[in-house]
């Protein structure tokens, strides 16, 4: 496209002008889904053959499920790695595997799924929600800040594919005592500093759900380095665990545990997609460094702060506007000119990524007639939740602008989408959006 993309006249395709964006745009912005194909279909049906869809009492070398654990485990640079049926319940398995009990509180932060704090809520623990930083995931000073006496848990959680500064919050962890939970739903292929996320904390939490780099339909994985940990989170994913291991024996005396199996069918699935996942994330890193790359001497464009963008998965780039009156303005240019975008916060629209839009957290609602675990537990709740508890997150969701990446955006769609950006911003600058 011939257009002068720093020139503050040109007519935005909104007000006439011709779209920026003229190669074909993505027909799906979802990651995992978009890859499968005959691997997967082939691996599905070889456990619908098998007529044996349980995935105990049987070697590893005939489960799906056994085999993507130690594929995930052997990725991720752990020892132990442990399948179950959603991101939620492997939140819960690994909380459960740390030790957190009713009434513990559980530090997690501002913008993230509430999934997070529900886990905790599940277990019967408090979440204490801790602001974010322009990298958009925990701001480990303000971590700092609201550890209490009762505090005993950290979920960092690498929102969009971003990892969290996980030095200095494994160092604020340690000072007071803490263990820590890696949220690694969204950001499953990801690292800081060369060590893949799940293996910085003391355990990670990973999701296989539709919307994410990779998917089992519905799954989820908990990583440790930690044998004891790693039994306490199986025994409470199965009630009967250590039975179906009793020959093998645990070094763990067994307890009481819900049921978060995975099913040899999600585990198939899950292990076809991980053997996509690291090229999934190599081209949407190779996407976004080419979108940078072109908006680089862009003057006054800031961008999200990733602490390590080598290790960033690279799922989304978010523009951090100056300030948030011309945010929904500058995402609607975007789409006239044919680059998805969009807004993050609006009081109007819950987005339940945002702890402002947690409803029956902030309101302290329960499904249980006494009140548990707000009430009648073994400690009173005495976290405070208000939607104005985390100011600094909401100024800083309020400034972005999020343009979702996708693998199979051809080199055509990203130079365009980086004519469209370039074009908006400089109507921004000349003042006419």
């Amino acid at each position: 496209m011939s257009l002068p993309v720093s020139d503050p006249t040109a007519i935005l395709a909104r007000d006439g002008g011709p779209k920026a964006v003229q190669a074909p745009a993505p027909t799906s912005y979802q990651h995992g889904p978009q890859e499968i194909g005959e691997e997967e279909i082939a691996a599905v049906t070889a456990a619908l053959r098998s007529r044996n869809l349980f995935r105990f009492f049987k070697s590893a070398d005939q489960s799906p499920t056994a085999q993507l654990e130690a594929r995930f485990a052997e990725l991720t640079g752990v020892p132990y790695a442990l399948a179950v049926n959603s991101g939620t319940s492997a939140l819960i398995c690994g909380m459960v595997g740390l030790g957190v009990a009713p009434g513990d509180e559980v530090l997690v932060p501002a913008y993230t799924y509430i999934a997070t704090a529900a886990a905790a809520l599940a277990i019967g623990a408090f979440p204490v929600v801790v602001e974010v930083d322009a990298s958009l995931t925990m701001d480990p000073a303000d971590l700092e800040r609201k550890i209490t006496p009762r505090s005993r848990l950290v979920v960092p959680v690498h929102m969009r594919g971003t990892p969290c500064r996980m030095d200095a919050i494994m160092d604020v962890a340690k000072r007071h005592g803490l263990v820590v939970l890696e949220d690694c739903a969204q950001a499953n292929g990801g690292s800081y500093k060369g060590r893949p996320l799940g293996a910085w904390g003391d355990a990670g939490a990973f999701s296989l759900q539709q919307f994410k780099i990779i998917t089992a339909g519905e799954g989820g994985i908990v990583t440790t380095a930690s044998r004891e940990v790693f039994e306490r989170a199986a025994c409470w994913h199965d009630s009967a665990y250590a039975f179906w291991k009793e020959k093998e024996g645990l070094s763990i005396l067994p307890f009481l545990g819900e049921n978060y199996r995975m099913s040899e069918l999600n585990g198939a699935l899950g292990l076809a997609q991980l053997g996509k996942r690291d090229r999934i994330v190599a081209r949407l890193r190779a996407i976004k460094r080419r979108l940078l790359a072109q908006l680089a001497d862009e003057p006054g464009l800031p961008v999200q702060e990733v602490p390590d963008p080598a290790g960033d998965c690279a799922v989304s780039l978010v523009l951090l506007l100056p300030n948030s009156e011309r945010v929904a303005a500058f995402a609607a240019a975007l789409r006239a000119e044919g680059a998805q975008a969009g807004s993050v916060f609006d009081k109007a629209l819950p987005d339940r990524h945002i702890y402002y839009h947690w409803d029956y957290v902030m309101e302290q609602r329960t499904p249980f007639a006494n009140g548990y675990p707000w009430r009648n537990g073994p400690q009173p709740c005495e976290v405070r939740y208000t939607r104005d508890s985390c100011p600094r997150t909401i100024a800083i969701l309020q400034r972005c602008v999020v343009l979702p990446l996708t693998q199979v955006m051809t080199d055509a769609h990203v130079d365009d989408c980086a004519v469209a950006i370039r074009k908006v911003h400089a109507a921004l600058l000349a003042g006419r959006l």
